[in-house]
């Protein structure tokens, strides 16, 4: 029988995993995962399945002496597509005596933000389902190594990337491609978006952190390419009527410089949280018809402040957060402030058993907003069932433009 690529890399990974339980001894090898079904079905229209998703998650680590390694694949089984085999993460710690290294591919989480990306740039995304997975999925795993140095409460941290891996787009024709708009029939020219593999185009990130007994705090840095291409556009006028009949879009990446850093302070029973990252050389839309190719360049903020809190048995956390564009141009095709609210309230019932949540994003700009109500209850040790809604409001906007992909999902887990 002749086995497809994926079926090859499927058996490669079965391999690799009974060879690793032979090399290690039991009480050396450390698994663990689950497995889950997950669907979704839209409520308007005919009610098609906007995903119907088989996934085995497994988790393999080892440590002896001052090594250890992990390793965490994945699959996913789809009812429309190839199925996907992936590694989330396969990395090697060595631990010296005040310092540690870490090789191999990882993900690597900044700030204190929840739901959104601030200063957390390292590993890029997976947007393929727009922000709907769970942020562990929605990181994907870079090849990097990451050295930390400890000295007493504080923490150095720094991390080089050999090799650029961009933002994970819908595909054409997914429900969640977000919408372009463009005043003229486009061409798009790929033949740029590509950042080859070289040692000058490689990657570098600085993080330093303390953990005090008042507040935690940490500050960070990076030069590194914009995990989203910019898109540069050619237009093309008729030399005789002076009209545009056509444009050529070429997505390119480009590189940033960021500095910021994150805090979070417990006050009596309430715990402030507040993140800010400064950008450097981002690039824009723009509708000016003089610009050369479609683009500005400016430089931008981005800042949360958050609080957590509890009252009468709810969990609650709220944020405000807003990007900001520096020296503003009124032909930017993005607002000035751009403000995003989140909210998250969650309660538990039956010892833990039965959670109750609700996380909402509110784009203030445009009115628009994404409500993810959920119910979830663990039958037994390890086996859960969720049920939620994820509810787009609004016409337009980050998530507006989404308005008919309103659905209702299930999620069946089993962690082993």
């Amino acid at each position: 029988m002749i086995m497809r690529p994926i079926e090859k890399k499927l058996v490669i990974l079965l391999l690799i995993i009974s060879l690793s339980s032979l090399t290690v001894t039991a009480g050396d090898l450390f698994w663990g995962g689950y497995v889950r079904n997950y669907t979704g079905v839209l409520t308007g229209g005919d009610n098609e399945l906007s995903i119907l998703q088989n996934t085995m998650n497994l988790e393999l680590s080892s440590r002896r002496q001052n090594v250890s390694f992990h390793v965490n694949p994945y699959i996913y089984q789809y009812s429309d597509r190839d199925i996907e085999l992936g590694l989330r993460e396969a990395y090697l710690d060595i631990y010296f005596d005040n310092f540690d290294l870490r090789l191999g591919r990882q993900q690597i989480i900044y700030g204190k933000a929840e739901g959104v990306f601030i200063t957390d740039v390292v590993s890029p995304k997976d947007m393929r389902e727009f922000l709907l997975p769970d942020f562990e999925e929605i990181r994907m795993g870079i090849t990097a190594a990451k050295i930390n140095y400890y000295l007493g409460g504080n923490t150095f941290e720094l991390v080089w990337t050999p090799v650029f891996t961009p933002t994970r787009e819908a595909e054409e024709g997914s429900i969640w491609r977000p919408s372009l708009e463009f005043p003229a029939p486009v061409n798009f020219d790929m033949s740029e978006k590509e950042v080859s593999p070289k040692v000058k185009n490689s990657e570098i990130f600085f993080r330093y952190s303390s953990l005090g007994s008042l507040m935690d705090i940490e500050v960070v840095g990076g030069y590194f390419w914009d995990d989203d291409p910019a898109m540069h556009i050619i237009r093309h006028i008729d030399h005789d009527s002076g009209e545009l009949h056509g444009l050529t879009a070429t997505p390119r990446h480009h590189r940033l410089y960021m500095a910021g850093g994150s805090f979070s302070l417990p006050v009596s029973s309430f715990v402030l949280r507040g993140e800010a990252a400064y950008y450097n050389g981002k690039r824009f839309q723009t509708a000016d018809p003089a610009s050369e190719n479609g683009l500005v360049t400016k430089n931008y903020v981005h800042y949360m402040a958050g609080i957590d809190y509890s009252v009468l048995g709810w969990n609650i956390s709220a944020q405000f957060i807003q990007e900001y564009i520096t020296d503003y141009d009124e032909s930017i095709r993005l607002d000035e402030f751009e403000s995003t609210m989140t909210i998250l309230a969650r309660k538990d019932y039956l010892r833990e058993k039965l959670w109750i949540e609700l996380f909402s994003y509110i784009g203030l700009n445009n009115g628009d907003a994404l409500l993810r109500p959920s119910v979830s209850y663990e039958l037994s040790d390890g086996f859960e069932i969720l049920g939620g809604a994820n509810l787009f409001l609004g016409n337009k906007g980050r998530f507006g433009q989404f308005s008919n992909n309103d659905m209702v999902y299930t999620k069946i887990r089993y962690s082993f």
